[in-house]
């Protein structure tokens, strides 16, 4: 999961202050594999939290947590709407380019959230 967040100049302290507990959070969820908070380096306004989890269920899961909504979610919320959760295709396994195979549901482009209506 990738969730990208435009932060003003002079609040980047504010913002990491939100993602620590935020990443704590998430971090003691089931099928949380690892996570972390950056900053693009040619842009300083423009911050990125990523996570990995064991499937994508352990990772809606988690989004229902009370722990992660109480302390995630404030996050989240100043998130860049856009796509956030991408399934590995291609993996790099002891220098040899390995394909994963994909578990969407043959169904997923159709069967997904309500699109909304303010874009």
């Amino acid at each position: 999961m990738f969730s990208r967040y435009q932060v003003p100049a002079g609040d980047s302290a504010e913002f990491l202050a939100l993602a620590r507990p935020a990443l704590a959070a998430l971090a003691a969820c089931p099928g949380f594999v690892s996570g972390e908070v950056g900053r693009a380096v040619d842009d300083g306004s423009l911050f990125v939290m990523s996570t990995r989890w064991q499937s994508v269920g352990t990772y809606r899961r988690a989004l229902s947590s009370y722990d992660v909504k109480v302390n995630a979610v404030p996050l989240m919320y100043r998130a860049i709407d856009e796509p956030s959760a991408f399934e590995p295709l291609l993996a790099s396994v002891d220098g040899e380019i390995v394909a994963q195979e994909s578990d969407r549901s043959p169904d997923a482009e159709s069967a997904g959230p309500t699109p909304r209506s303010d874009r």
